[in-house]
């Protein structure tokens, strides 16, 4: 069994739909569980910030999501303006059409100028949406996070395609220890988180990770020896 399995998790809920009793149910769910973070569109980061007081649930707020085609100037004042906000860490998204054709110098440039305008300990992963791109594509952007600074690589948004287990491993090892990979996209069942962070995966991030846990207490082993 995986130890501390809810500490892998970003809960997450970013869908257009999203409204505030959906993200104050998230925030009481990610306090129950004791999830590592949520994971939340920019307009809801002050009231999670209100509803998350008191707990060590971080609050993830995302940049150029999740189309990933707005300018750097955009990305920037998006992630500061998250941070001002009260997120502990920003999702960017890198201009994946850039990556399509293996631009990496131009993505490095663009999360190197977000990097650079964040505090040094708010942490940034950046989404590369892998299902669009190449191998190659996804190992040249591993290297252009790697030299702007960032400290995760982060498979995809969701919205185009899942999570793999053969992208993390190739991510996990383009990254050879500088970044951490965090695996997202369609992550819905014990069966496949496991997976995941057994090909290399150091985060997970899901809608579905009350279900998750849930599944994994009713297989987790219990010890019945007398107090």
């Amino acid at each position: 069994m995986i130890e501390e399995l809810n500490r892998y998790f970003d809960h997450s809920l970013l869908t257009p739909e999203t409204d505030e009793k959906a993200i104050i149910n998230l925030c009481r769910e990610a306090a129950e569980y004791e999830f590592f973070g949520i994971a939340i569109n920019p307009y809801w980061v002050t009231l999670a910030g209100k509803e998350l007081a008191g707990s060590n649930v971080k609050i993830i707020s995302v940049s150029g999501f999740p189309l990933s085609a707005s300018t750097t100037e955009i990305k920037v004042a998006e992630a500061i303006k998250g941070v001002e906000d009260g997120a502990h860490e920003i999702d960017m998204v890198a201009n994946v059409g850039l990556l399509v054709s293996g631009r990496y110098k131009e993505v490095e440039n663009e999360i190197s100028q977000v990097r650079k305008n964040l505090p040094g300990e708010i942490i940034l992963k950046v989404i590369i949406e892998a299902p669009k791109i190449t191998p190659e594509a996804q190992v040249g952007a591993v290297k252009a996070i790697i030299n702007a600074g960032a400290q995760f690589v982060k498979t995809c948004t969701g919205f185009f395609g899942g999570a793999a287990v053969e992208v993390v491993k190739r991510l996990h090892e383009a990254a050879n220890g500088q970044l951490m990979v965090k695996a997202s996209g369609s992550i819905r069942t014990l069966a496949q988180t496991g997976a995941l962070i057994a090909a290399g995966a150091d985060r997970i991030g899901s809608s579905a990770s009350v279900e998750i846990m849930k599944e994994y207490q009713n297989v987790a082993p219990v010890d019945n020896r007398s107090a």
